[in-house]
């Protein structure tokens, strides 16, 4: 989920430089984005409230497991994002065995 309000440089910084390719690659395939405005209220399943924007909250079953505040750059974006999806395969992995 990508929380944004109204007028912030960041939230468009990011749409300009990660937007674009989120969807083709393979983060962007396993967890497809869906914007929220924080304008609107809090998002549904935030473990906390969302207070700056960008945030970007990684949701499994509507509720947050994983959460980037702000964004400065997409090597910082990109890297936060792996840790969080490099995370996520020990447990599925784990759940698969049963």
């Amino acid at each position: 989920m990508f929380v944004d309000r109204a007028g912030c440089p960041y939230c468009a910084k990011w749409e300009r430089e990660v937007a674009p390719v989120y969807s083709k690659t393979p983060e962007g395939r396993r967890a497809p984005l869906r914007k929220v405005s924080l304008d609107d209220g809090q998002p549904a399943g935030a473990a906390s409230p969302v207070r700056f924007t960008p945030t970007f909250l990684l949701m499994e079953e509507g509720r947050e497991i994983g959460r980037i505040t702000g964004y400065i750059d997409q090597a910082m974006f990109w890297g936060m994002l792996t840790k969080f999806m490099e995370r996520l395969e020990p447990e599925r992995a784990d759940a698969a065995k049963g």
